[in-house]
Formats: structure tokens, C-alpha cells, sequence
């Protein structure tokens, strides 16, 4: 981690990364169910919607872990 990485790490609260974390729970729950709903009216098999779309799903995830990891060790260290 680079000076002004951590210096960017530092000025971030515990509160503003629960909210960055709800709104990508939202954003995934929202992209998921847009998607089925959309698949659904174009009558594609929900496998192949879902292969489709777990990579961006997985990203998702990735960047919610990552910033409760990050929340976790912010809270640990105050």
C-alpha cells in the first residue's frame, strides 16, 4: 500500500464504508432481479441469463468483501 493509499484509507469512516456497502447490496440485488425479469419477457433459459451474469455478480462480491474487510480493520484499529 502506497503513502497516499493508506493516507485515502485513513480518511474514510466506518459509517461511509456501511453505506457504500448497502448500495452495492441494493445494486447487486437490483441487477439480479432486473436481469431474471428482462430474461423472463424475452423468454431466455435463466441458466444461460445466469452464466451470463455471475462474473459481474462475482465482482460484486469481491467489492463488498473487500470493503467489509476494510470496514472490519478501520473498526478494529479505533
Amino acid at each position: 500500500m502506497t503513502d497516499s493509499e493508506f493516507a485515502a484509507t485513513e480518511q474514510v469512516t466506518a459509517q461511509e464504508l456501511a453505506e457504500v456497502i448497502e448500495e452495492f447490496e441494493r445494486y447487486r440485488e437490483r441487477l439480479l432481479n432486473e436481469t431474471i425479469e428482462t430474461a423472463k419477457r424475452a423468454k431466455l433459459m435463466k441458466s444461460a441469463v445466469m452464466a451470463k451474469l455471475e462474473p459481474e455478480l462475482a465482482k460484486i462480491d469481491a467489492t463488498i468483501k473487500a470493503l467489509q474487510e476494510q470496514q472490519a480493520d478501520l473498526s478494529a484499529n479505533q
